[in-house]
């Protein structure tokens, strides 16, 4: 860009700048020299950036600022300067020292003593002819006090590094710390600009409606803007992206006319085993597969007529199957536990479900607990969502047809199935479909028709229910190309930032 058209679109903070860019190009430098407020200074360097002006560096440096006393002392002097001066008056006793604090006299005592600039005699403090040559001129200590602060340790000369050992051990005196400096580095384009007669009051910011009423804006020379300039990105906030694809999820569902289930991740092993017709020896209820609740280790049971119908299909089975066997127990049936699928708000939708309001269709989608070892592919809290539909007249080819729509929905064209078994469904499938992008299959979870082991307790009657619960997280990794689904969950900044939005 031509200097001239850079000069006619600066903002006035870059009009203030640019002459103190001159003199200075430590961050600092430019607040005091351009009179203006570090926000505002970096503000119109950052502009100045952007046009290719200037580059900003930052580099990590070890600095030395004037403490409490230093300040103090540069203003009166050092203590030990003062008792030089008062002992070359006269003799003294170190109580009759007036100009130094209490606390000053020892220190300033033992400094001169280490110059041999005084002498202790019963008593009485004497000045030498070394303090008198001391008087005469200004110490490295003195002189380093009075340099212009704050100042890298790097730059500082072999006298200086004196001084600094000296003061830096005192109290007070000097504060040293790392901080991250600012500087400026002028492109060629920055050095032939800052030669130019840049000035402020001759350039109108805006066109207010007084000018245009009374025609003052006439001959005079506005501000040129830019609109093709690249500006700092301003990343607002938004949601989670794994709460965008929820949100992207439920609404597939409700698109495709299913009514929401919910329900607290506390769960009795009632709703969340029994009434799924798992065996209450079964190993997946164990510790090592599922969370129990210690601080309420039991729950409630339901009315006695759902229990005692949950209870007869365990022991005896229904309609002809022949039940797990055994003996049931109603204290393992009310063990609490975190949920380890949503198919439980299915147990409780179904036990609920009036006959008038069939055929129903509902969905869940919601957190998952399982006691899994932590790694690449497993988390120990997952989202699953589910589907099942309740209608007296659905059937397997029903079933096929709503995966296929579902996951359409979800942007896979194709999808297939295979044979499989599940405690509580039969017939079972497996669930795939064809990556677009990667030209490969996926499994994404199963589905089938509910036992009537489980629908004839829920429901009265055997009901055909078809259901499906594919794992959600397994979607959410695939559509964002995240390899670790930890990803999901480490709260990466960048990420959030760039990450799009789940829209297939």
């Amino acid at each position: 860009m031509e200097v001239e058209k850079i000069i006619d679109g600066l903002h006035p903070l870059e009009r203030k700048v640019i002459p103190s860019l001159k003199k200075y190009t430590r961050f600092e430098y430019l607040i005091k020299d351009s009179g203006l407020k570090d926000v505002e200074v970096m503000r119109a360097l950052q502009w100045l950036e952007n046009k290719k002006v200037l580059e900003i560096k930052k580099v990590e440096k070890e600095l030395i600022e004037l403490d409490e006393n230093g300040r103090s002392y540069l203003k009166k002097g050092l203590p030990e300067k003062r008792l030089l001066q008062e002992l070359n008056e006269s003799n003294k006793s170190i109580h009759e020292i007036k100009t130094l604090e209490k606390e000053e006299v020892g220190i300033s005592i033992g400094a001169l003593k280490k110059k041999a600039a005084i002498l202790m005699n019963q008593g009485q403090l004497s000045i030498t002819e070394q303090g008198k040559k001391l008087l005469e001129k200004e110490s490295f200590e003195e002189l380093f006090l009075k340099k212009e602060f704050p100042l890298e340790v790097s730059s500082l000369k072999d006298e200086e590094k004196f001084a600094l050992n000296n003061l830096k051990s005192r109290k007070q005196i000097l504060k040293v710390e790392k901080r991250k400096l600012i500087s400026i580095e002028l492109t060629s384009l920055g050095k032939e600009l800052i030669e130019k007669d840049v000035r402020g009051e001759d350039v109108i910011e805006r066109l207010t409606p007084k000018m245009l009423k009374d025609g003052s804006w006439k001959n005079k020379k506005f501000r040129r803007y830019d609109v093709s300039i690249n500006v700092p990105q301003i990343n607002g906030g938004k949601k989670h992206f794994v709460n965008q694809a929820l949100e992207y999820a439920k609404q597939v569902w409700m698109d495709l006319g299913f009514k929401e289930m919910t329900g607290p991740k506390v769960q009795t092993s009632f709703w969340n085993f029994d009434a799924l017709f798992t065996a209450q020896d079964h190993p997946v209820r164990e510790m090592q597969d599922t969370f129990f609740i210690g601080s309420i280790p039991k729950g409630k049971l339901p009315d006695k007529k759902i229990v005692d119908s949950i209870k007869e299909s365990h022991e005896k089975g229904v309609e002809g199957s022949l039940g797990w066997g055994g003996k049931w127990n109603d204290e393992l049936a009310k063990t609490n536990v975190l949920r380890t699928h949503t198919t439980c708000l299915s147990a409780k939708t179904l036990y609920n479900l009036k006959k008038e309001d069939m055929p129903a269709k509902f969905f869940a989608l919601g957190r998952c607990f399982r006691n899994e070892a932590l790694d690449w592919s497993h988390l120990f809290e997952f989202n699953q969502t589910e589907g099942i539909v309740v209608d007296p007249n659905a059937n397997f080819r029903n079933l096929l047809g709503y995966l296929k729509q579902f996951f359409k929905k979800m942007g896979f064209e194709k999808a297939r199935f295979r044979p499989a078994y599940f405690p509580y469904t039969e017939p079972s499938v497996e669930i795939d479909v064809f990556h677009p992008v990667h030209q490969k299959w996926l499994e994404l979870g199963g589905a089938g028709i509910f036992r009537p082991e489980v629908t004839i307790p829920l429901l009265g009657k055997e009901i055909p229910v078809l259901a499906w619960g594919p794992g959600f997280d397994r979607l959410i990794m695939d559509f964002y190309k995240i390899k670790d689904i930890r990803e999901l969950y480490n709260n990466n900044i960048e990420q959030l930032r760039k990450i799009k939005a789940w829209n297939k």
